[in-house]
């Protein structure tokens, strides 16, 4: 049996996933199951400690940004959250993504 899937609201930006399109801001409507929903949130908690150590790496004014793992990580993981949007989003969402060009394997 299929798991039952529900629209969900993300703000990207705060890594919000809310079940109510009038709570709070949101960039992108997907459908998705509990399960989906759950690997959702861990991207994004794995984003916001990513994004922890990138803030305390910026005291340290020898370390380049370019040659920094945990930016490569951060950067890799935003992509994760893309991909999974795009993957649970509706076509707005899709043509959105799309348009950013930020996602090379698009079919």
């Amino acid at each position: 049996m299929a798991e039952e899937k529900h629209d969900y609201y993300i703000e990207i930006a705060t890594g919000e996933i809310s079940r109510s399109s009038t709570d709070s801001p949101w960039n992108f409507k997907i459908a998705a199951t509990d399960e989906e929903i759950t690997r959702l949130r861990e991207v994004f908690d794995q984003q916001h400690s990513t994004d922890w150590r990138n803030f305390f790496r910026a005291h340290t004014p020898y370390l380049q940004y370019h040659f920094d793992k945990d930016n490569d990580a951060y950067d890799d993981n935003l992509l994760h959250v893309y991909q999974m949007i795009y993957t649970l989003g509706d076509e707005e969402a899709k043509q959105h993504i799309k348009s950013m060009g930020i996602l090379t394997d698009l079919t």
